[in-house]
């Protein structure tokens, strides 16, 4: 992942901490980690993680804690000795592992892949959002080209009657003057604004033009041979 994920550990057990710290550390996948206790864990921010594991704690503690991770969306593995019953169909994102022999691996394991699936839900969610903007801005640049002949039309009539205005020696005072200019002058500048948006228009279909150009000339050459 090119973004380190964090991995919420939830315990009041400092060893369960390292323990799982270090055989994780071991991979080359090894996630940034944040330990906190459960009776504190309340105070952490959704953005601060992408899964929490929780170690061996007290019944009580571990519906508030499994409470607090499903508001926030994420996922939760929780590590213990005892069958979680109900647990598991109350909390459908959640993992129960069993405290028994080789309880680390399985963790990490199962740990793993459910950051590889966070962050590809993650890319999603982003393409999804990229996809509306982009969309939303072409609609927007469809509407701007095909208005550019209505505006261009009223700037005309804009620009050509200041023109006239200021073509008539003394009838304007200079205050007045000199604001008929401005706005035959923003005018111009709004007519240069428009020309650009065709440049571009222009530019653009060149572009779009360039591969079957190129398969052209590839056909053309693999006939000749």
């Amino acid at each position: 992942m090119v973004n380190q994920p964090t991995v919420l550990l939830i315990c009041n057990e400092a060893e369960f901490s390292k323990a799982v710290t270090r055989h994780w550390e071991s991979r080359r996948d090894a996630p940034a980690f944040t330990v906190t206790q459960a009776d504190v864990c309340q105070g952490i921010g959704r953005e601060e993680f992408e899964l929490a594991i929780i170690g061996p704690i007290v019944e009580g503690e571990i519906i508030a804690v499994l409470d607090m991770v499903r508001r926030m969306a994420k996922a939760a593995i929780v590590v213990g000795s005892t069958a979680p019953g109900a647990l598991q169909e109350r909390y459908s994102r959640a993992v129960f592992v069993p405290q028994n022999d080789g309880w680390l691996d399985m963790v990490v394991v199962i740990g793993s892949e459910m950051l590889h699936r966070a962050e590809a839900v993650a890319r999603a969610v982003r393409a999804e959002q990229t996809k509306a903007r982009l969309e939303r801005n072409a609609t927007l640049g469809k509407y701007m080209l095909e208005m550019r002949h209505t505006l261009n039309n009223a700037l005309t009539s804009v620009l050509g009657n200041s023109e006239l205005l200021l073509l008539e020696p003394g009838s304007l005072s200079a205050s007045a003057r000199l604001q008929v200019e401005t706005v035959r002058n923003m005018a111009v500048r709004m007519h240069e604004i428009l020309q650009r948006f065709t440049s571009i228009e222009k530019e653009l279909s060149a572009v779009e033009q360039q591969p079957s150009r190129h398969g052209q000339l590839s056909s053309g050459a693999a006939g000749g041979i």
